[in-house]
């Protein structure tokens, strides 16, 4: 991968291409404002074009000829750091992305009259929301270099808009929080093409899905990834939310699914105008789930060198990819964030920040949320209106801007609801357009039939415009109009609005994979009744659908189901051959999970024959029963033959020594000894080992074993996905195995040594390949790090231990500029030689005694460190004393009226 920096007069045209950079660094956050990050000197070639304020365009290449400019990849030169007296003539610039300059945009009053000092936007689409922003910024000649290619009716894909809305913004408001406000509500996604704005639909142009297909974009350790830590969080994470409404309306929710370390959790969700059930289910639900799990941000370091899929070229922010997971397994993750860093040597490096299925199901419950309390509509305000000096009651004009938005819930027995939220403007006048003080709200309700009779659903206060209703039939169709009242006038009714309630459309967590078993002639499989992870299936799980393949045909099909947990029996399969089964779980809205991991198992026959031994005997058997046809070849052996019984007129012709002697079928599956050596022959006649009697050279295609059971090796063994070469050590299974790989580094042949097991913890596996040396020691079920590791690569040296399941990582990592430890060091024995942990003082203490443990050989020597006293007091020195063999004594230099903690560093020489 190539990048540059091409120079641009502001509005105007390119000036150039800046020669020599000391650093770069670039960030592509999705739907958010990306930022440039240039260290330069004033010395340097092209300083002359960084001078004035311009706008720089980062462009890419695959090759170094083509060049090209990424969407969000212009930046804008408004900020640079420079010390005086620094003799090199550093400086730094920090450039934000083009679409930063929407924030010097604001919204004015315009031509209609305000509402509680508001400017009203009434059932309209993103696309004239931010269409009216920049029009009339532009008349005032404000951004004028700014174009944008969405419409008030299409999104830039050209689309229709699929949102509306009717929302309130306060003069004054710039466009840049509007856009990114607009996007956090999931009403559209945007980026900037040069000085294009684009807007899209939310999770459409900019949610590619590139982790499926026949060549998906897969981030694979060893190769994409160098690097991939983890920062975890569970301070957001409660096991029950109170929700409290309007009219004394309060309900408590659990989920029993959520990690609880320490026991229940509580969280508060206050809203007022919630008084139904279903609405108050829907935002339980949605704060439980965001709560449920550990907050995990995902970060990939890239390595551009050795990577298949380059960023920002072959993907981008909002793109779907296959990277690893939190168990190391490749899932579908989205691209949060793109960030790529040039040093001064031109080497490119980066990282990527990825979220999971669980993260983004937190931003699509947050925007669900955010919908049903009305986030992006304003409530209507509580100041005064002018109001007319009669108290007689005037008919209030008919509500503008009615939005109703369905969506499904699953109440607390298991079955799918309907909710609807409703939004519509604000009412200030009358029918004559004079100034009118209003009372509240009402909305009405009917099935969408004619002559279905109107209900009254909702009640709200004056300055409430929002109203939530349920619980509604899911799939059927349902009109709402909404008016406005005065002094116990009724006004006009709104226009109605037509909604169809949709189904739930979540499926089940992905269920744990199968156990199984075979005994009596049959296969057993077993389901826990859970989720992977652990948890527990929703209310609302219907069925558990087992589904089986044999592996060499494969296809599958249902063979049977679950409604809990438990087993089936899946009876009628063949002896010996493999069947392998996976799981998918099935709500009662008929949404179905991601398959489970599969496992696979061979039916055990229940005899070691059709008959048992000694069951048939001669008195059993017919005169001529048993016939040529009825005789396995091999079954008939030299005891059960008498002297002289073979005589060559009973020999087939074919015994004939100056031609050949054959052994099984003359034209078929046979071994022959002819004229030119010993060959064998499959079924179809083709010859698969040849032994030439004028060379001795020896031909094998299959299998070739030095024995049939007991210690041996076998070469290229049948069943076999690879050829390789396994050693058995005697009898059983377990064997230990040497084969080639060419799929990891494309165009190589890496090659495998894989040890047997040790039953079912350990198994090593070392790979060889030529830029990269491994030796893991994992466990055999997962494949996943369970011991000691050592990986000698090109760009550097690891040396460590891994448990994966337990996630206890040590390591050593051995750069060309540094050595790095990952883990924690710990002291063990008189031998060791540092020493870090800490010691507390009580209070109003002296100091107190750190004893090491072990018996040093000699004295440590120590140093104590302590952050602060109790709040307002000044820093706090330490001091060490009493150094011995076994411990050593630490004191503040003043006494503490609290406890402190004093930190330790110790050694030996």
């Amino acid at each position: 991968m190539y990048l540059r920096l091409a120079i641009y007069a502001p509005n105007g045209a390119r000036m150039g291409v800046l020669p020599a950079v000391l650093g770069t660094e670039i960030g592509w956050p999705f739907n958010d404002v990306p930022a440039l990050k240039l260290i330069h000197s004033q010395a340097g070639p092209g300083s002359h074009l960084l001078a004035d304020p311009c706008e720089i365009a980062v462009e890419v290449s695959r090759d170094g000829v083509g060049w090209a400019e990424p969407a969000d990849s212009r930046f804008l030169l408004i900020r640079r750091r420079l010390d005086l007296t620094d003799k090199a003539a550093i400086e730094q610039f920090d450039l934000p992305g083009y679409v930063w300059m929407l924030r010097k945009l604001v919204l004015y009053p315009g031509s209609q009259p305000l509402v509680d000092g508001k400017r009203a936007f009434l059932s309209a689409t993103p696309g004239a929301i931010l269409a009216t922003f920049l029009a009339e910024g532009q008349a005032r000649g404000t951004l004028s270099g700014l174009t944008w290619s969405f419409t008030s009716t299409h999104d830039s894909a050209g689309q229709p808009w699929a949102k509306i809305l009717t929302i309130y913004y306060e003069p004054g408001l710039d466009a840049l929080t509007t856009l990114i406000n607009l996007a956090e509500q999931g009403v559209c996604d945007f980026s900037v093409q040069g000085r294009e704005l684009r807007a899209y639909n939310s999770d459409t142009a900019l949610a590619r899905d590139l982790a499926t297909g026949p060549a998906p974009v897969d981030l694979r350790h060893g190769r994409d990834i160098t690097q991939a830590p983890d920062i975890g969080t569970l301070e957001d994470t409660a096991s029950a939310v109170l929700v409290v409404g309007d009219n004394e309306f309060q309900q408590t929710y659990t989920n029993p699914s959520a990690a609880a370390p320490w026991g229940r959790w509580e969280q508060y969700v206050g809203q007022g105008g919630v008084s139904d059930p279903g609405t108050a289910a829907l935002l339980a639900d949605a704060a439980l789930k965001r709560a449920e799990h550990e907050r995990v941000q995902r970060t990939r370091q890239i390595s551009l060198a050795a990577a298949r899929w380059t960023p920002v070229l072959d993907y981008r922010p909002g793109d779907r990819v296959l990277a690893p997971g939190a168990d190391g397994r490749l899932e579908s993750l989205r691209v949060r964030q793109i960030t790529l860093v040039r040093d001064q040597s031109g080497v490119i490096s980066g990282n990527v920040v990825l979220n999971d299925r669980l993260l983004e199901q937190d931003i699509r419950l947050a925007r669900r949320t955010a919908g049903i309390v009305g986030g992006s509509t304003a409530s209507g305000g509580s100041g005064a209106r002018p109001a007319p000096s009669s108290p007689r009651p005037r008919t209030p004009a008919a509500p503008a801007g009615l939005i109703v938005e369905a969506q499904a819930y699953i109440d607390s027995a298991g079955v799918p609801q309907g909710q609807v939220t409703a939004t519509w403007g604000a009412v200030v006048t009358d029918v004559n357009g004079t100034a009118v003080e209003i009372d509240g709200y009402e909305l009405f309700m009917r099935v969408n039939q004619a002559g279905a009779p109107w209900f009254l659903v909702a009640l709200t206060q004056a300055d409430d415009t929002n109203a939530t209703y349920s619980p509604l039939v899911i799939g059927e169709q349902y009109a709402f109009k909404v008016r406005a009242t005065n002094q116990g006038a009724r006004g006009a009714f709104s226009a109605q609005q037509v909604v169809t309630v949709p189904d739930d459309v979540d499926a089940p967590p992905v269920p744990t994979p199968p156990s199984l078993s075979t005994r009596l002639g049959v296969i057993h499989v077993g389901w826990d009744g859970h989720g992977v992870g652990g948890v527990l299936m929703p209310s609302d799980f219907a069925r558990l659908l087992v589904w089986m393949q044999d592996p060499l045909a494969p296809g599958w099909s249902d063979v049977g189901y679950l409604e809990q947990a438990g087993g089936i029996v899946v009876p009628g399969q063949p002896y010996g051959q493999d069947r392998e089964f996976r799981l998918t779980a099935v709500d009662r809205s008929g949404n179905e999970s991601a398959p489970s991991s599969s496992a696979t198992i061979a039916a055990v026959q229940l005899v070691s024959g059709d008959a048992a031994e000694g069951s048939i005997t001669t008195g059993h058997l017919v005169a001529n029963a048993v016939t040529a046809v009825k005789v396995d070849v091999g079954a008939i052996q030299a005891a059960h033959i008498g002297a002289n019984q073979v005589t060559a007129g009973k020999l087939e012709s074919v015994l004939t020594l100056s031609t050949r002697i054959v052994a099984g079928s003359a034209a078929g599956a046979r071994v022959e000894l002819n004229s030119t050596g010993l060959a064998a022959y499959d079924s179809g006649g083709v010859q698969t080992v040849s032994m030439s009697s004028a060379t001795g050279s020896v031909s094998l295609v299959g299998q070739l074993a030095s024995g049939v059971t007991g210690a041996r090796v076998v070469i290229n063994p049948s069943g076999a996905t690879v050829p390789e070469l396994r050693f058995y050590p005697g009898t059983g299974a377990n064997y230990s195995r040497i084969y080639s790989d060419g799929s990891l580094f494309p165009g190589e042949a890496t090659l495998i040594t894989l040890s047997g097991t040790n039953g079912s913890t350990a198994e090593t596996r070392v790979m060889h390949a030529a830029g990269a040396y491994h030796v893991r020691v994992r466990d055999p079920a997962t494949t996943f790090d369970n011991g000691g590791f050592l990986a000698l690569e090109e760009s550097q040296s690891r040396v460590g231990f891994n448990r994966h399941a337990t996630a206890q990582l040590q390591q050593l990592t051995f750069l060309p500029a540094s050595t790095r430890h990952t883990g924690t060091w710990s002291y063990n024995g008189g031998d060791a030689g540092l020493v870090m942990s800490t010691v507390t003082i009580p209070a109003n203490q002296a100091g107190a005694t750190f004893t090491y443990g072990p018996t040093m050989a000699s004295a440590p020597f120590v140093v104590a460190t302590i952050d602060v006293g109790s709040t307002g007091s000044p820093r706090v020195g330490a001091c060490v004393s009493a150094r011995t063999t076994t411990s050593v004594f630490v004191s503040p230099t003043t006494t503490q009226v609290v406890s402190i903690t004093a930190q330790l560093w110790g050694w030996r020489t």
